[in-house]
């Protein structure tokens, strides 16, 4: 049981021009200001790098891996740094067991980065690609769960998921799948990109084989960084990389011309070459330490306060949306009414400098800890102006 209360806004923390409705974290999150610090610190440490340490390669590395272990509940040396949820996804796709006759079950538009891979592994291996539809328009009321689970079966090596749909925020039970997976046999791979730094994450309780998020998103963080959490089924994999940094006895450089085959434990042969960049590596460091202390259940309790009158007032106004049970709090996916013109529509959200995106069918809404009330009410006056005229 959550004793989890609204995080207060945190408008003060960002640089967010006043006038400024931004309601588009799941596409961009704005840096905090100690994000931005870290950043301009490291950029000087650069700039004049003596003394510096043969450690100082690790130990930011390090310090990111526990501080994103301890957000989403999982093990430090677990955890590898990447530049993309592409770059560790394909990691895990050459890894998996699988040959002809198995499949790998998606869904409906997924986002590309847990797709390519899946496609590439079943041209190369004869395999079945399982694209589970939407049911229809929002609202689904959870058929789509339904239906994930209805694909999986014994003949099912991957199913690859997210947590939250990138175009909507429609809301998947990674528990149920995860579960039905195991008994299959079958590795669960879930890309938390519109998940983890706004909504709780927890390894413990979803199991997955391969989760990976990014940071330039929720986790209001640097751009070309992520972290993933690899569990026991690939420990003993083949990364994508021959680099040294994930070897054993890296930390030496005196000895690095020593060749060895053995990495060092868990999840840092997957460490993308070059990761300890010192200016972005401290930057998400700091992200991370920033969502942890706001707590995501305290962020996604204040987004969804935001997003209640949103929702409410899509409903009289007639504009469709998922759910309540199986959408996200975080952000809220609308689609926009017959009678109402897109190109008005986007005139409208310019001339009051409302930002949002829209992906797929859906005009999709993610504010974030920096937003407040009249923001959501900066939108809410469009969508009237529109639908009434």
């Amino acid at each position: 049981m959550t004793t989890a209360r609204p995080l207060p806004s945190q408008r003060s923390e960002f640089s967010v021009e006043d006038g400024v409705h931004y309601l588009n974290c799941a596409y961009f999150g704005p840096l905090p200001k100690s994000v931005e610090a870290a950043g301009i610190a490291g950029i000087r440490m650069k700039s004049s790098p003596a003394p510096f340490p043969s450690t100082n390669f690790f130990t930011d590395i390090d310090g990111l891996k526990t501080e994103f272990a301890r957000l989403v509940g999982g093990e430090a040396h677990r955890v590898a740094v990447v530049g993309s949820v592409s770059y560790a996804v394909s990691a895990a796709a050459d890894n998996v067991c699988a040959g002809p006759g198995q499949n790998i079950v998606i869904v409906e538009d997924q986002f590309p980065s847990n797709v390519y891979a899946w496609q590439r592994l079943a041209a190369e291996r004869d395999l079945e690609i399982r694209v589970v539809g939407r049911p229809g328009p929002p609202p689904s009321r959870g058929l789509w769960n339904d239906r994930v689970l209805s694909a999986i079966d014994v003949a099912t090596a991957v199913v690859a998921l997210p947590q939250h749909h990138w175009t909507d925020g429609s809301l998947f039970d990674l528990v149920a799948a995860g579960r039905l997976a195991r008994q299959v046999g079958a590795a669960l791979i879930v890309d938390a990109s519109q998940t983890v730094g706004a909504a709780p994450f927890s390894v413990s309780e979803v199991q997955p084989d391969m989760m990976v998020t990014v940071a330039y998103k929720w986790l209001m963080g640097p751009y070309s960084l992520g972290a993933a959490h690899f569990g026991p089924r690939f420990d003993d994999g083949r990364p994508l990389e021959a680099g040294w940094m994930g070897r054993e006895g890296a930390e030496d450089f005196s000895r690095l011309a020593e060749y060895t085959s053995h990495y060092r434990p868990g999840a840092a042969r997957y460490d993308a070459g070059e990761t300890s960049n010192f200016i972005t590596v401290p930057m998400m460091r700091e992200a991370l330490r920033r969502i942890s202390e706001w707590d995501p259940a305290s962020i996604e309790l204040r987004l969804g306060e935001l997003l209640t009158p949103l929702a409410e007032a899509a409903g009289e106004l007639g504009w469709p949306c998922e759910d309540e049970a199986w959408r996200a709090r975080h952000f809220l996916g609308l689609r926009l009414p017959d009678h109402v013109d897109p190109e008005a529509f986007d005139r409208a959200l310019a001339a009051e400098r409302v930002y949002l995106s829209r992906r797929g069918g859906s005009l999709r809404v993610s504010p974030g800890v920096f937003s407040e009330e009249s923001d959501i009410g900066a939108l809410i006056g469009v969508m009237r102006s529109v639908s009434s005229g």
